[in-house]
């Protein structure tokens, strides 16, 4: 089964390759219908696909060293077993070397000529040997040439770090974001408590840990059996859900009996969130221009006890009627963006994202916010959020905003944070968290309250 496993991860790492579905998507397409991968070969699938991605700039200057064909001149398909199998050879002690290799070799007969299977087999069995060996760029002659082999991201996005952060602290973000993420989940309230949901969920993971900023969150690894498989899952005592997003909720302070609008829902971990703190009292309305989310996400409220939800089927970039869809004493607009703030859950974003699309992004947002800013009430709320640590995407698309809107103030002291998450906060009232400084996601938010 560990040869299908492989060919699968290369079939994922192709898919990719044309841009038309995120790692997230494949993934779930291929576990419902790879019913006969066990746990065991789940897991493997995802440290090939996840390491592949997270080291590819690595592994590709490792394989360049070697090769006497440029990177530029190989076959994508080819690029991808060789970064396979290198991938193995060097950091997945428990495979054994001659499996990456042979696997590598059979998957390339199936693509490519008798001269490219000799040319990936004598490069993989001259890597095994030879690659501690390999030089790599000074970091002291080019900083960002060496960070970005080295650290494995891409040229434009280690500079525009390097121009920000400096070498130091760039280097740490890196590391971070290349380190395997904790499952962090959020209790539901509305059916238990933090200190239960630990224990209940004692049985299938080693360690649980409790979030240090957010009050109903904790986080382990490596869990027994899947999460959807876990009794308290099903049972509806808890979402999975990164603490910064918590945290963005928790700024929104949504309170019992308001009418409270989630713009961008998606598949609802803010949505329950916002009906948990609500004590399910009031009403909500979860927008999405995607309906089959929204249909997820009702049954997912289903399986929390959330019944004040009602969903709204509608495109941000289009004009909302104010008449049509009322007002609300909250808005959250949890924007679409960049995603550079979840690279270390989503590695492909690394390789698909570009310096132009931030731009893309940033009209976006604006337009967004601009067009839910008429639905706010006199006094009511507007949070801004996106997982992205780009200027781009935060600082300025709220400066823009607030110059056209100037019924709307930056809270710049939140009432809705806990103690300790109010450190969190600039002095100009942005909420911002990093994963090398926080042991989270990358996140953006700001809390503004209108005026008049």
């Amino acid at each position: 089964m560990a040869d299908e496993v492989r060919k699968t991860a290369l079939y994922i790492l192709d898919t990719l390759n044309k841009g038309h579905y995120t790692l997230d998507r494949l993934l779930e397409d291929v576990f419902r219908e790879k019913t006969l991968f066990s746990k065991k070969d789940r897991a493997l699938l995802q440290a090939l696909v996840y390491g592949v991605l997270r080291w590819r700039q690595r592994l590709d200057w490792i394989i360049d060293y070697f090769s006497k064909t440029r990177l530029n001149k190989i076959d994508p398909k080819v690029l991808n077993i060789l970064r396979l199998g290198l991938f193995q050879i060097i950091y997945l002690d428990r495979i054994p070397v001659s499996a990456a290799v042979n696997t590598s070799v059979e998957m390339t007969k199936a693509v490519a000529g008798p001269w490219v299977v000799r040319y990936v087999n004598g490069l993989l069995r001259n890597t095994v040997r030879e690659y501690r060996h390999v030089t790599f760029p000074d970091v002291d002659k080019d900083p960002v040439k060496a960070l970005a082999i080295k650290k494995s991201f891409p040229k434009w996005l280690i500079k525009r770090w390097l121009d920000r952060f400096g070498l130091k602290e760039t280097g740490l973000l890196c590391d971070a974001i290349n380190t395997i993420p904790p499952i962090t989940v959020r209790c539901n309230t509305l059916k238990t408590n933090r200190e239960k949901l630990v224990k209940a969920l004692g049985g299938y993971a080693e360690k649980i840990e409790i979030t240090k900023y957010a009050p109903d969150g904790a986080f382990f690894f490596n869990p027994k059996i899947s999460i959807p498989k876990i009794e308290a899952f099903e049972e509806g005592l808890f979402q999975v859900q990164d603490e910064a997003a918590q945290l963005v909720t928790l700024l929104l302070n949504p309170q019992p009996g308001e009418t409270i609008l989630d713009a961008c829902s998606g598949l609802g971990g803010k949505t329950g969130h916002i009906a948990q703190i609500m004590k399910n009292s009031g009403k909500l309305v979860a927008m999405d221009k995607d309906e089959n989310k929204l249909m997820q996400l009702g049954s997912e409220m289903h399986r929390l006890g959330v019944s004040i939800v009602t969903t709204c089927i509608h495109d941000l970039s289009n004009p909302l009627n104010r008449e049509a869809f009322g007002t609300f004493d909250r808005i959250l607009l949890d924007a679409p963006c960049s995603g550079l703030g979840v690279l270390r859950r989503n590695p492909d974003t690394k390789w698909r994202t570009s310096q132009q699309n931030l731009a893309y992004c940033q009209k976006r947002q604006f337009l967004f916010l601009d067009n839910l800013s008429h639905l706010v009430k006199p006094t009511g709320i507007l949070v801004y959020a996106v997982c992205s640590m780009e200027p781009e995407e935060n600082e300025s698309v709220i400066k823009v905003f607030l110059n056209k809107h100037d019924q709307f103030a930056i809270e710049k002291k939140p009432s809705g944070l806990p103690f300790d998450a109010c450190s969190l906060v600039t002095g100009n009232g942005y909420l911002k968290t990093f994963p090398h400084l926080n042991n989270m996601d990358g996140f953006f938010s700001v809390c503004m309250k209108r005026k008049k």
